[in-house]
């Protein structure tokens, strides 16, 4: 087979398995967008590299979508999804503006206003955020935290509570819905296909498609009014980008400073948890820095440790969508089925 031959068989198989995660995508509420360019090299820390496409949502998970989550699987609250300081937005701690209603066994979840809807959600934990891809990938059904809603899946809980625990979680090998690796955040944060023009990738320093400190909005109205790009939402000395009561910027209000892939607020807003252990130590890594913190936080090389357990007014999280394996054997299959038939017509 000629190299132009390969090269079109190569594209058609990228491309039905973008189909295929763009297909799955269209399933949830979840805004995703697709990350492909695959295989691609990691930078020179040996981070981003990833072998496989797949989906990263758009915009971090709102504390609207997170409010649907405990209206759904939180009437009794065993695994403790829900933390009081979401309602707190009257101190610096801000919470995400989500109310806790009722007793155990009827809890109720409502947001304070309207306006919380479309901001990240925040203190939540590392395991908070496995029980929602697990949500997701059961298909967001009704009913207590068990095997059907929040502890089988992508992940298997089994009720894990502790550091420890969920420390040694991982993926089952039929996940779809997740909480992104350290390699699939990056790359959809960093990585540029056409970073030095077509067909010249590589990797920025910023999630905004710039290798220069990003600039701070100093724009406090609610949301920003403007966006010259190369922008996010972080603090500089005692000026927050955001003013209170809400220090968190809804999603896609930094319009001209999306990554490369289509991705807002990797930089700035909140600190997202990433799969990533450090080492054989306790914690799980988040990355992206937030509204609190410099833009040195917002750094391709800059990352900060977590338990599992903990739960902060600066960390939230977003999803990604991964094919399940076998999906993956059927499509590429059958695309491959399709070069050899046009192989053939040739």
């Amino acid at each position: 087979m000629s190299s132009t031959s390969l090269r079109r068989c190569f594209l058609i198989l990228a491309g039905a398995a973008l189909v295929l995660i763009a297909g799955l995508a269209t399933a949830e509420t979840i805004v995703t967008v697709p990350v492909g360019n695959v295989p691609n090299a990691a930078d020179t820390t040996g981070c981003g590299a990833v072998s496989y496409p797949y989906s990263i949502g758009k915009y971090e998970v709102t504390a609207g979508q997170y409010t649907e989550f405990l209206n759904a699987v939180a009437a009794t609250d065993t695994y403790g999804l829900y933390n009081t300081g979401m309602d707190d937005v009257t101190s610096w701690y801000s919470g995400c503006g989500i109310v806790r209603n009722g007793n155990s066994g009827s809890y109720t979840y409502s947001l304070l206003a309207a306006e919380w809807a479309n901001r990240p959600v925040n203190f939540v934990s590392w395991g908070d955020a496995a029980r929602f891809a697990n949500w997701l990938h059961n298909g967001k059904p009704t009913g207590p935290q068990g095997d059907l809603t929040t502890e089988r899946g992508s992940y298997n809980l089994n009720g894990a509570i502790t550091s420890d625990a969920l420390f040694l979680v991982n993926r089952t090998g039929v996940e779809t819905w997740v909480i992104p690796t350290r390699d699939e955040w990056y790359k959809a944060a960093y990585y540029d296909p056409q970073k030095g023009g077509p067909g010249s990738p590589g990797y920025w320093n910023y999630p905004m498609k710039s290798d220069s400190p990003t600039v701070p909005s100093n724009d406090l109205t609610v949301p920003p009014t403007s966006d010259p790009g190369n922008n996010a939402n972080f603090r500089v000395g005692f000026d927050f980008s955001v003013g209170y009561p809400y220090f968190r910027s809804e999603f896609g209000a930094f319009a001209n400073s999306e990554s490369a892939y289509n991705t807002f607020d990797q930089g700035g807003n909140v600190r997202e948890w990433t799969e990533d252990r450090g080492g054989t130590t306790w914690y799980r890594y988040t990355r992206g820095g937030d509204w609190d913190t410099d833009s040195s936080y917002l750094q391709s090389g800059t990352a900060w440790g977590y338990s599992p357990i903990q739960e902060y007014q600066m960390v939230g999280f977003r999803v990604a969508l991964v094919p399940e394996p076998g999906s993956i054997v059927l499509l590429f299959g059958a695309a491959a089925a399709g070069c050899v038939a046009w192989r053939r017509r040739k």
